[in-house]
């Protein structure tokens, strides 16, 4: 069974920044694609990043150019480095890796339980 853990959230003041990271653990055959989301209070969930299983990476609009998203595949984990944090960033970050557990080509979606990140003065 895949287990996704997240890590790496808190509390920090604007303009600060802060690196959360999602390992995985299991038996893990292919990655297509890992995704962290994230959901304030009250409002829906928003992609925030995606990096797949070759490295391509995509930004939602409200954290293009001060979060970065990367991987280190020998220790399955994803990062996604936060900086020049605003209040609006303020929420619950969960990530999502699609993935295969063997050479079936059969994927899934697995979730982790997620990490909060507050951000104010």
């Amino acid at each position: 069974q895949v287990q996704l853990v997240e890590s790496g959230g808190g509390f920090v003041q604007p303009g600060g920044s802060l690196r959360l990271s999602c390992v995985a653990s299991g038996n893990i055959f292919d990655v297509r694609r890992m995704r962290w989301f994230r959901q304030a209070p009250g409002q829906q969930r928003e992609l925030v990043s995606t990096i797949t299983g070759t490295g391509a990476t995509d930004y939602g609009d409200s954290v293009k150019g001060r979060f970065t998203v990367s991987a280190d595949n020998a220790k399955r984990t994803w990062y996604l480095q936060m900086n020049s944090l605003r209040p609006e960033d303020t929420a619950v970050y969960t990530c999502n890796v699609v993935l295969s557990t063997s050479a079936d080509g059969s994927h899934s979606s697995y979730w982790g339980q997620g990490t909060q990140v507050t951000v104010a003065s």
